[in-house]
């Protein structure tokens, strides 16, 4: 559900967007604040039976034979039906909140999943998998407590007090008029001592500074295999060192905050018996109806420990509230980043020619750097066409632009004729298919992983295309085959096979344009012609982009274009660029030489 605005046209925060969300499932959570608001109601019941057993009592003392006993155990059924009836009536408040908490929690989590994936590539990278993973696993998952306990909670939090003060000015007006006074008094004391705007801007650097200290913990983690042979330490990991500390300088503040808060309200509610007791001395040395007196002092002195609990759930759920309140405002920062624009219709390329027409990018927001600059070239339907060029030249970012993982800045690029903005994402990625040099397999089977390519895929034209690509046979000895899951019971593949597995993927996709940036990058001697063998399966026929470092590689390409510090420098084949005195020339005689290079090499004997 996406973030709405108010009428002003300002953003909802805090409790009116909670309400917001849970009245998503408007129906069981009506439901569920009426039942809770009757089993509040309902559990006054006791006390007011206990005040007309005390008149009873009172009224019978000394000689208690003349105790009205069947009026009595009368009071004591008031009793015992309003614990029934409030426990009946909050168990049905609690089941309707939580089907309407679980359905709010899988609306949400299914608008932020499908919203993160529009997201231009460039914002995953500068947020990081744990913050986004933070807001998905945590603070969405906070409504969900919210929604099944708190709200209940806060409509009797507030009921409570209203039903309550009926109460204590219907016995007597005088220590009616007492309890409020402490009840003023007390928050006044909580206001005091609240903070404010302090406390909120302390627990959004408490927020804050979590989800920096998760996103590190998962980089961190992530590159346990590097921490450890390296004997690097969680301290001595800068990043998620720095966010420790961080954490524990705000962490700090904010439990403090609420320990005054918390502390000075419960001392508070808890001394209104100060009010009570002096009003009670009061009215007990004028009062001509002692029986009366007796009766109300008495039920006031039982009553007030209760006024504290009551008030002590309003203290807690206004705190719950501005907690989850905050999380979902992480979570509606990461709904508001603009998605990839996508028209409502879809442009059809009348071919598969990809054209770049004079392509400017630049990865940071003031553009003071830009990762290409004015790039221009066709790669004709049906060939090859090679991207080569120094590291950091901008070779991937001309892959990543193709499938608009981010949008050009100026020029356009072309499939067919057609600017890929005005395709549909969906049109978009049926056309083109990747290989990169950093394929992920999720934790699912191995011919799940494959069928990502073409998720109707029989299991017949993944062994095909796994055939293709040269992995069925590890597969096959795997434990489960094709149904193995990776990643269960330390089952493991190499980077060279997971590669494969992703040219598999590819097959079985069979998109007319194909991106392959560094698909090479993780086979050796020994397997590398196996990979050459499955790239020369899945290209056939196909609109070819290849970017590569082993420029052996893609020497047949049908053209070689050289990249450097995000400008196109040089075109054309092979031999056209080694008969020029230029940058593909240099990069041919570098590799040419470290393929010659060994170990030792220009040391003395």
């Amino acid at each position: 559900m996406a973030k709405k605005e108010s009428q002003d046209g300002k953003s909802k925060k805090g409790l009116p967007r909670l309400m917001e969300l849970a009245m998503t499932q408007k129906a069981p959570m009506v439901g569920g604040m009426l039942l809770s608001a009757m089993a509040t109601i309902a559990s006054f019941l006791p006390y007011l039976a206990i005040y007309f057993i005390i008149q009873e009592i009172v009224g019978a003392y000394p000689d208690f034979s003349t105790l009205d006993v069947p009026k009595v155990l009368g009071y004591g059924g008031l009793a015992l039906g309003g614990v029934l009836l409030n426990v009946l009536l909050y168990t049905a408040s609690v089941a309707l909140s939580h089907i309407a908490a679980y359905g709010t929690l899988y609306q949400c989590k299914i608008n932020y999943i499908s919203h993160i994936t529009k997201l231009p590539l460039g914002y995953h990278l500068k947020m990081g998998s744990g913050k986004l993973r933070k807001v998905m696993d945590d603070n969405i998952e906070s409504l969900e407590g919210f929604i099944a306990h708190d709200l209940p909670n806060m409509i009797s939090a507030f009921v409570a007090p209203v039903v309550m003060l009926v109460l204590v000015f219907a016995v007597d007006w005088r220590f009616g008029l007492a309890t409020f006074v402490g009840i003023i008094v007390s928050f006044l004391v909580y206001g005091a001592t609240s903070g404010g705007n302090k406390t909120k801007k302390l627990m959004e650097d408490y927020q804050t500074s979590l989800e920096d200290m998760s996103n590190a913990s998962v980089e961190y983690i992530r590159g346990i295999a590097v921490v450890k042979a390296f004997r690097q330490t969680a301290f001595s990991f800068k990043r998620l060192h720095d966010s420790i500390k961080n954490y524990t300088k705000t962490v700090i503040p904010y439990s403090l905050s609420q320990e005054l808060m918390t502390a000075a309200f419960t001392a508070a509610l808890n001394g209104i018996y100060l009010f009570i007791i002096p009003v009670g001395i009061w009215i007990g040395s004028s009062t001509t109806d002692y029986q009366s007196f007796v009766a109300s002092f008495i039920f006031y002195l039982i009553f007030v420990p209760v006024v504290a609990s009551i008030l002590m759930k309003v203290l807690y759920a206004s705190v719950n509230a501005m907690q989850v309140g905050n999380a979902v405002e992480h979570m509606d920062q990461v709904l508001a980043e603009p998605e990839i624009p996508e028209r409502s219709t879809s442009a059809k390329p009348d071919s598969y020619d990809v054209v770049y027409d004079h392509v400017t990018f630049s990865y940071t927001e003031d553009k003071t750097h830009t990762a290409l600059t004015d790039v221009s070239f066709t790669a004709p339907q049906g060939k090859m066409t090679a991207i080569v060029g120094p590291s950091g030249g901008g070779k991937s970012t001309i892959a990543s632009l193709l499938p608009r993982f981010y949008d050009v800045e100026q020029g356009a690029i072309r499939i067919g004729g057609v600017d890929i903005r005005d395709m549909s994402m969906a049109a978009l990625m049926d056309t083109v298919s990747f290989v990169f040099q950093d394929n992920f397999l999720f934790k699912q089977s191995i011919l799940d992983n494959i069928c990502m390519g073409c998720p109707g895929a029989a299991e017949d034209e993944v062994i095909a295309a796994a055939k293709a690509a040269q992995c069925h046979e590890f597969i096959s000895e795997l434990p489960e085959g094709y149904h193995t899951v990776f990643g269960k019971n330390g089952v493991k593949l190499s980077g060279g096979q997971i590669q494969r597995i992703a040219i598999a993927r590819a097959i079985v996709k069979n998109a007319p344009i194909l991106v392959l940036d560094e698909a090479t990058s993780f086979s050796d001697p020994e397997n590398e012609h196996l990979i050459q063998q499955a790239l020369s399966e899945l290209i056939k026929g196909k609109t070819v982009i290849m970017i590569a470092h082993r420029l052996s590689t893609i020497r047949d390409a049908d053209q070689i274009l050289v990249v450097d510090q995000g400008r196109l420098v040089q075109s054309g084949t092979h031999e056209e660029l080694m008969a020029q005195a230029g940058r593909y020339q240099d990069l041919w005689n570098n590799y040419t030489t470290a393929l010659n290079w060994k170990f030792g090499a220009g040391r003395e004997a």
